[in-house]
């Protein structure tokens, strides 16, 4: 049965990249694995977490907590190991940890299209909500770079770019 614990760097980054690009594809800088990963390792608020079975991440959870809200992301099971509950055990072990830090509450966001997830979400108690999701990328904080391994980073328009837009003087 897999096993399910926080992430360590040193040992399950290579692998976990391999399994957000199998299982979530990329094509945007800001989704980038290494970054996301990077970056996430850099807040250290163990709310980061993988599944393994003989010693290959199989799984994976991502949670943040504010004091205010929860989000879960990256929740990500190989596809050869789906429809086993693991996807359900991920979502489970980071809710009961965001529960311990006194979360009262969690979000999450998948894309309009992704019924299969939504349902998925549903069966575990998540509700759509009225809600309208706004984001904005901060391109004065992507690596832009001409050796990135898909080719060059999307931007808002679907356009590859290889380094940042010249900003407009005052």
């Amino acid at each position: 049965m897999p096993q399910i614990r926080e992430y360590l760097d040193a040992t399950d980054r290579a692998q976990l990249i391999d399994l957000w690009r199998t299982v979530f594809g990329y094509e945007t800088a800001h989704n980038d694995p290494a970054l996301a990963i990077a970056k996430k390792c850099d807040a250290n608020d163990h709310l980061f977490f993988v599944a393994e079975l003989d010693g290959r991440v199989i799984g994976s959870a991502m949670a943040g907590y504010d004091g205010h809200r929860g989000w879960l992301y990256a929740v990500a099971v190989h596809p050869s190991h789906r429809r086993a509950g693991l996807g359900s055990r991920l979502v489970r072990h980071a809710e009961r940890t965001l529960a311990a830090a006194g979360c009262m509450k969690i979000n999450l966001q998948l894309l309009a299209a992704n019924e299969a997830t939504a349902a998925f979400y549903q069966t575990m108690g998540y509700v759509i909500e009225p809600r309208v999701s706004m984001g904005k990328v901060l391109q004065e904080n992507l690596p832009f770079s001409n050796t990135n391994p898909f080719g060059g980073l999307k931007n808002g328009a679907g356009q590859t770019v290889t380094k940042p837009p010249k900003q407009q003087g005052p």
